[in-house]
């Protein structure tokens, strides 16, 4: 897949989605993540620029750099993913996955079309850049989604989409031994008396059968995800 989406000409960026076993799982009875499930790596944006106060994964723009003549779109994003990780938070990512390809929806001001990559933690020490992140830490993905409709912390809905679907996972293993081809997500999105509903391709929204639900409602205090 060299891009994705009907915006073939938007802006390409890279995300890292960093992932460790979680205390008492590598070594539980069991084996790895039998108690302890993973923890994923978030850091905060200053409030200010993009994702302003926000908890994202570690990403950013695809840069000259970062291309390569003949390779795909996906192998581009994923040199960025590496780079910016080790300029955001000073590890040297090595195996990626792909994991996930989102088209922002139509109409909002600034549209990059963003692949997301699972990667293991390094095990190095995380150093943040003071000047891109405000802070750094290693959340549960339900622990993240509890701490959202909490008012605790900020996501955005691609970050929470994501989350919610790592949150069953029971070892980095297993997160990386996922499918090879990516999820697709091309949003679009309704506003709501009460917030707003994102919603994808499975939605009847999207044009699926009545019925259909691929769905996330931002409504505070809890977000919910539907799906059928």
């Amino acid at each position: 897949m060299s891009s994705a989406g009907d915006d073939d000409d938007l802006p390409v960026a890279g995300t890292a989605v960093i992932l460790r076993d979680a205390p008492g799982g590598r070594d539980a009875p069991g084996g790895p993540g039998a108690a302890g499930g993973i923890e994923v790596l978030l850091l905060r944006r200053p409030d200010r620029g993009s994702f302003a106060g926000a908890w994202v994964f570690p990403g950013g723009m695809v840069e000259d750099g970062d291309r390569v003549d003949g390779a795909e779109e996906s192998e581009d994003a994923g040199r960025a993913a590496v780079r910016e990780t080790g300029e955001e938070v000073g590890l040297a990512l090595e195996r990626l996955v792909l994991l996930s390809c989102w088209v922002p929806p139509a109409g909002i001001p600034k549209r990059v079309r963003t692949w997301f990559f699972l990667a293991a933690d390094t095990g190095e020490q995380v150093h943040a850049s003071p000047d891109e992140v405000v802070e750094t830490r290693w959340f549960r993905p339900q622990a993240a989604l509890a701490a959202r409709d909490e008012g605790r912390l900020t996501l955005l809905p691609p970050t929470w989409r994501t989350l919610h679907g790592l949150r069953t996972l029971t070892s980095v293993e297993q997160a990386l031994t996922r499918p090879a081809d990516p999820d697709l997500f091309c949003t679009r999105f309704r506003r709501t008396a009460a917030g707003a509903v994102f919603f994808w391709d499975g939605d009847e929204l999207a044009g699926a059968p009545e019925g259909g639900r691929e769905r996330l409602v931002v409504e505070d205090p809890v977000w919910r995800f539907e799906q059928s």
